[in-house]
C-alpha cells in the first residue's frame, strides 16, 4: 500500500519439503503459520490487517466495470475482442462465464476472508490497541461485502469465521436483507471504536465508517437512518470539506486531503503484468483508461478502455468547472499541445480525465501501463453531501436541508451562487440524481445509482429489467456448490 502503510502479505500457506524414497513420498512439515501460532501480539494482528487492506487495490476492476456497465462510458479497447468481459458488460450480454465479473467475486471474497480471519481470532490475545484494529477489520469486511451485494445480490455469510473448502456445499446464499444487516452491524460496531483521525494515512476513520453506513442505508431506501447517519458525520464528527479548486482534486497533491473520506492507496514502485493484475500495487484501472499510443505532455499512454460517451459529456451546463476535470477531449488537447494518440475501438474522442495516467515517478516499476500511482477516492465528501441531500429529500424529511447540501456542491462547481437549485419534492430528487452524475462522473458509481433508484432499464441500452440489476454468480461457483447455490434470475 502507499504513503505511510507498507505492504505486507501474510505467509498463511503450509510450507512443506518433499523427499522421495524407493516406493513412497515422505512429506515433512517443518513450519506452519496458522491460528495456533499466530495472533499472539499486536504486530501479528497488525500484519493481518495490512493483508486485508491490500485487497482493496483489486477494487480497480469494480470501478472500471461500474462505469462501463452504465450509460457514462463505452468499453473501448483495441478491438471488439480486447478484454471480452468488458465488451460483454458494456453491451449487457454478459453471462456466468465472464472472467472480469469473476475477478470481482474472487477478489472481494478474498477480502472478506482476510478480514474474517482477524475476527475469527479477535479474542485470542489482548493488547491496548486491539479495539482499533478490530474496528478496522469490521469496516473492511463490510466494504467488501457491500461490493459483493451490489454486484451479485445475496451472498453466503459465515460471520466471524473464514470460508473453508466445502462450505460452498453447506452454507446457503443469504438474502440481500441478511447481507445488509450483517454489513450494518459491522459498521455500527466499528463506528463506536474508530477515531475521527486515522492512525496512519490511508487507514479507516470514524467518518469513513459513518459514510459507508449512510450509503448502505440509502441503498435500502432507509432514508431516515441514512439522513441521521450522514448528518452526524457532517455536523458532529466533521473534519471534512470541499476542496475549493475542483481542478486539483484528482492530482497527487490532493490525495488523502480534506475531501477524502475514504481513499484507496496505490503506488507505482511495485509493478505487475497481465499474468497477475491483482499483484500490482498500482492502480490498474488508470492504465486501462489512458489514451492509446499517447505521446505528449502531462499524461501517459494506456489502453483506451472506458471511454465517455457524447451524452455523458453533454450533461454539463455552461460554466460547470467539472466538465474539463472529468472529460479529456483528446482532439482538442492534441491541437493545443501537439500531442499524438491512437484511435481505439468505440472511440468517442473522450477519456476519463480523473483517472488516466499522469507522469510516473522515477522509481516506477513493472508494466507502466498497469502500475499507476493514482489513489482512488472511494468516498468523497461531495458524495456524502449528495447522499445526505437525497436522504433528506426522498425521505420527505427536509427539502430545505437537502437543497443546502446540494447547493454546496453546485457552488463549488460553478464558483458562484447563481446556479443554486430551488426545487422541491420529486423535482428536487431528479436534480439531485443529475448532480450525482455530474459530480461523480468516471468514479464507478453511476450503474449502481441507476439500479438502486429503478432507472437502469430506462437509461442503459440493452439492460433487461429483473435480470441485469445484479451480475451472474460465476459459473464455476455454481458448479462447486453442487446445487447449494442457485444462479441469479435470467442467467
Amino acid at each position: 500500500m502507499k504513503k505511510n502503510i507498507i505492504t505486507a502479505f501474510m505467509a498463511l500457506t503450509l510450507l512443506t519439503t518433499v523427499s522421495c524414497g524407493d516406493d513412497f513420498i515422505d512429506r515433512e512439515v517443518p513450519y506452519s503459520i496458522g491460528a495456533d501460532n499466530y495472533f499472539n501480539n499486536e504486530q501479528e494482528y497488525h500484519n493481518a490487517l495490512i493483508a486485508a487492506y491490500d485487497i482493496l487495490q483489486s477494487t480497480y476492476v469494480n470501478v472500471l466495470l461500474g462505469e462501463i456497465a452504465s450509460d457514462n462510458t463505452l468499453s473501448g479497447g483495441e478491438s471488439a475482442n480486447d478484454v471480452i468481459g468488458f465488451q460483454q458488460v458494456d453491451e449487457m450480454i454478459h453471462t456466468p462465464v465472464n472472467a472480469n465479473v469473476k475477478n470481482v467475486w474472487d477478489w472481494m471474497f478474498a477480502g472478506v476472508n482476510r478480514a474474517s480471519y482477524i475476527m475469527e481470532f479477535k479474542d485470542k490475545t489482548d493488547f491496548p490497541n486491539k479495539p482499533q484494529i478490530i474496528a478496522e477489520a469490521r469496516f473492511l469486511r463490510a466494504y467488501f461485502q457491500f461490493e459483493l451485494v451490489k454486484w451479485f445480490g445475496g451472498i453466503p455469510l459465515k460471520q466471524d469465521a473464514r470460508f473453508k473448502l466445502g462450505d460452498e456445499k453447506t452454507i446457503p446464499r443469504s438474502s440481500k436483507a441478511e447481507v445488509y444487516a450483517s454489513i450494518e452491524n459491522d459498521l455500527i460496531l466499528a463506528i463506536a471504536d474508530l477515531s475521527p483521525t486515522a492512525p496512519q494515512v490511508g487507514r479507516v476513520t470514524k467518518g469513513a465508517a459513518q459514510a459507508l453506513l449512510g450509503k448502505v442505508y440509502l441503498y435500502q431506501d432507509k432514508f431516515d437512518l441514512a439522513a441521521q447517519t450522514l448528518e452526524n458525520l457532517i455536523t458532529v464528527t466533521g473534519g471534512y470539506s470541499l476542496i475549493s479548486n475542483y481542478d486539483t482534486i484528482f492530482e497527487e497533491a490532493q490525495e488523502n486531503g480534506v475531501e477524502s473520506v475514504f481513499e484507496i492507496q496505490y503506488t507505482d514502485v511495485e509493478g505487475a503484468g497481465f499474468e497477475c493484475l491483482q499483484c500490482s500495487e498500482g492502480n490498474v484501472a488508470v492504465g486501462f483508461n489512458g489514451p492509446r499510443n499517447y505521446s505528449g505532455p502531462r499524461f501517459s499512454s494506456g489502453y483506451s478502455f472506458n471511454v465517455p460517451t457524447q451524452e455523458a459529456v453533454d450533461i454539463y451546463e455552461a460554466g460547470d468547472l467539472r466538465k474539463d476535470v472529468a472529460i479529456l477531449d483528446i482532439a482538442a488537447w492534441a491541437t493545443a499541445t501537439g500531442a499524438t494518440y491512437g484511435v481505439g475501438y468505440k472511440h468517442t474522442g473522450y477519456f476519463n480525465k480523473k483517472y488516466i495516467p499522469r507522469t510516473r515517478s522515477a522509481n516506477a516499476a513493472g508494466d507502466l501501463n498497469l502500475t499507476n500511482p493514482n489513489n482512488y477516492r472511494a468516498i468523497r465528501y461531495a458524495d456524502v453531501l449528495l447522499m445526505a441531500a437525497e436522504a433528506f429529500n426522498r425521505g420527505g424529511i427536509d427539502d430545505t436541508k437537502a437543497r443546502f447540501y446540494l447547493n454546496q456542491v453546485r457552488r463549488r462547481a460553478f464558483g458562484d451562487t447563481n446556479h443554486d437549485i430551488n426545487g422541491t419534492g420529486t423535482t428536487l430528487t431528479a436534480l439531485i440524481w443529475q448532480e450525482r452524475r455530474r459530480e461523480l462522473m468516471g468514479e464507478g458509481h453511476r450503474f449502481f445509482d441507476l439500479v438502486r433508484t429503478g432507472r437502469a432499464a430506462i437509461e442503459i441500452d440493452g439492460f433487461t429489467a429483473d435480470k441485469n440489476e445484479v451480475f451472474p454468480i460465476p459459473f464455476e461457483e455454481i458448479q462447486f456448490s453442487a446445487g447449494n447455490w442457485q444462479q441469479n434470475p435470467g442467467y
